[in-house]
């Protein structure tokens, strides 16, 4: 959906926009980030950098998003936070500069759910939370569906089936050990996701590249001190 369009159907009473960037602020922007930014997040920075009044804080330029996710999200902008230390990130890819899905990750527990195709539909499911009696997936996403997914482990592969895999899958897990657990999230539905602190703080992880595969494992055992003295 047209980012615009969705606000523009919105309950507006509800809604303060704040001024959009002019197109040198948001190129400025992308050179502060070191990417280009996805053409409908370009359009909606021309339109509004920001929205209040929203059930959560939406601010479009990701300056104001304390959230720190590089290894799941290289390009990533988060865009909007539920006050909770949870956010949701446009996962920018430089090969598909249209539009680009938006990505839960949330702490609590410590997951990452698919959320949206882009972010128009985003804003759409917002403002859903604003009509009385409508149901948003934002909604089921970030209050339902990651305790699913952090009791279930759903769609998780090992590294033998990620090995068995199509050509992209087994190029990721051949890279990678048997601790690894891999995740296809490259034709995802709304609450589809891994839990990014399976093992704990040190959970390693990884991504095959810009694609939407990602791998997580416990952290690697080193030999203790006996073992390095007498190498048994």
């Amino acid at each position: 959906m047209d980012p615009i369009e969705a606000i523009r159907n919105a309950r507006p009473e509800a809604l303060e926009l704040m001024p959009p960037l002019s197109a040198p602020e948001i190129a400025s922007l992308e050179t502060e980030l070191g990417h280009p930014l996805p053409d409908d997040l370009r359009v909606l920075l021309g339109h509004t950098a920001a929205i209040d009044g929203a059930p959560f804080e939406l601010d479009f330029t990701g300056r104001t998003m304390d959230y720190e996710g590089r290894d799941l999200f290289p390009v990533g902008v988060p865009i909007a936070h539920d006050g909770a230390g949870n956010f949701w990130v446009v996962d920018a890819n430089p090969d598909e500069p249209q539009a680009a899905p938006v990505f839960f990750a949330c702490h609590d527990a410590p997951v990452v759910l698919y959320q949206s195709d882009d972010v128009g539909d985003f804003l759409h499911e917002v403002f859903r939370k604003l009509e009385p009696g409508q149901t948003s997936s934002v909604d089921d996403v970030h209050e339902d569906r990651l305790f699913h997914v952090w009791r279930e482990n759903p769609g998780a592969l090992d590294h033998a089936a990620a090995l068995a895999g199509d050509a992209e899958l087994r190029a990721f897990a051949a890279g990678l050990d048997d601790r690894f657990t891999f995740v296809d999230l490259r034709r995802p539905v709304v609450g589809m996701g891994f839990s990014w602190g399976r093992h704990g703080p040190r959970t390693e992880l990884r991504r095959h590249g810009y694609e939407r595969l990602f791998a997580y494992a416990p952290p690697e055992r080193k030999p203790g001190l006996l073992r390095r003295l007498f190498g048994n």
